[in-house]
């Protein structure tokens, strides 16, 4: 049996520590973690297209929304896959 890496499902306000959870696929906690990561692309992407809109970013800062948008776009997906099996 190979374990599901572990899925975030947010921050925990109290304690300001990430709380994640292996799901079960279609339970609970799984939805719970894919709702999190779909509002957290939502975010990503909005920061993004105001970045770029200002036009006013250096490459640098610019590279460094490489890794996180990979990461997110990743996460979503692997979510339209699972709905589609």
């Amino acid at each position: 049996m190979s374990a599901w890496p572990p899925r975030s499902v947010g921050v925990d306000p109290a304690t300001g520590k990430e709380a994640f959870v292996v799901a079960r696929s279609g339970g609970f906690l799984e939805a719970l973690a894919d709702a999190h990561a779909l509002r957290s692309a939502a975010a990503l992407a909005v920061v993004v297209g105001a970045v770029l809109e200002a036009g006013k970013a250096s490459d640098a800062e610019l590279a460094a929304l490489v890794a996180p948008l990979h990461s997110a776009l990743e996460e979503c997906v692997g979510i339209m896959a699972a709905d589609g099996e």
